[in-house]
């Protein structure tokens, strides 16, 4: 990273402060850190550990790791990211790189709504082990699907967030644009590796019980996840 004028940062959600905290030697004062991960706080967790101006990233993208060095691209591609120094510079390089990029004002709300999406989907699909087109069509996923965003609205409402778009549809796009695609969750419980299910599901028990809000399914989907990495170790 030395010498970079914007830095991609793409870890785990878990392994925000340890990343930033080796990169921040190596970092110019105005290198530009563009977080491009799952999960709602990981800028401000960076922002904790290093003085470079950061950017939040909402990325809706279906890739699996294929092999050493191999990422497959299952379809999108697009970015949402927050205004920050030198961000619409990051963004005009993106565009003519041929990645659709938008800065919004609300990426809080771009961030929530893909919390809200990764909540319905991740979870069921690492349990199941089946991409997205072929969980949606076992028997009650749809409504226990409803369940886990209805639960994540209430707490999204509860922080104050004022979602980007509508989650319904929202979705319903990701069956649409996405059907092969596994969680990024799934893909990580295959490989027998700590998932950020913890910054997902978990999150939304979390912040669900610090405001008295009673999230049972994805309190139910967390603790599926968590035992089935447990046993992996």
């Amino acid at each position: 990273v030395a010498g970079a004028d914007l830095v991609l940062f793409c870890v785990k959600s878990p392994d925000t402060e340890t990343a930033g905290a080796q990169l921040r030697p190596y970092l110019a004062p105005d290198t530009l850190v563009l977080t491009l991960q799952n999960g709602t706080d990981n800028a401000e967790r960076l922002r904790t550990v290093i003085p470079q101006p950061v950017s939040a990233a909402v990325v809706y993208v279906a890739t699996e790791m294929a092999g050493p060095g191999h990422v497959k691209h299952h379809g999108r591609g697009e970015l949402v990211i927050e205004p920050a120094a030198r961000s619409q510079q990051a963004a005009e390089a993106l565009i003519a790189a041929g990645v659709p990029t938008e800065i919004s004002e609300n990426v809080r709300g771009a961030l929530w709504l893909k919390l809200i999406i990764n909540c319905a989907y991740n979870a069921l699909s690492a349990v199941t082990q089946l991409p997205y087109g072929k969980l949606v069509e076992g028997v009650g996923v749809l409504e226990v699907m409803g369940y886990l965003v209805s639960e994540c609205k209430a707490v999204a409402a509860a922080e104050g967030v004022t979602l980007a778009g509508d989650v319904d549809v929202a979705i319903r796009k990701i069956i649409e644009t996405m059907p092969t695609q596994f969680s990024s969750t799934a893909q990580d419980v295959a490989r027998r590796k700590p998932s950020e299910i913890d910054h997902l599901n978990g999150y939304i028990v979390r912040r669900g019980q610090a405001h008295g809000i009673a999230t049972p399914v994805n309190l139910t989907v967390h603790a599926l996840v968590k035992l089935i990495e447990s046993k992996a170790r």
